[in-house]
């Protein structure tokens, strides 16, 4: 959602501004502008990315927890 509210400001920041820039400025404008949006969509998959390798860590940690418990209760059942 944040790079299409980047996209929709920058766009109207372009427009707003188009009309006493040269046509170079213009261009150069939106190249940068265009290299900050991708920039920020960069940013945002790398966040998710991350989020998603923690909640894998997580689910491998309580996975091993549970195996853990569960060959531990295995012994203890054999022992009785």
């Amino acid at each position: 959602m944040r790079p299409i509210v980047t996209a929709l400001v920058a766009a109207s920041a372009i427009s707003l501004g188009a009309c006493d820039r040269s046509p170079t400025e213009q261009r150069a404008d939106n190249v940068e502008e265009a290299a900050e949006n991708r920039a920020d969509t960069i940013e945002e998959q790398a966040g998710n990315r991350t989020e998603n390798i923690e909640e894998g860590a997580e689910n491998q940690a309580e996975a091993v927890r549970e195996a853990g418990e569960n060959e531990a209760e295995a012994i203890r059942n054999t022992a009785e």
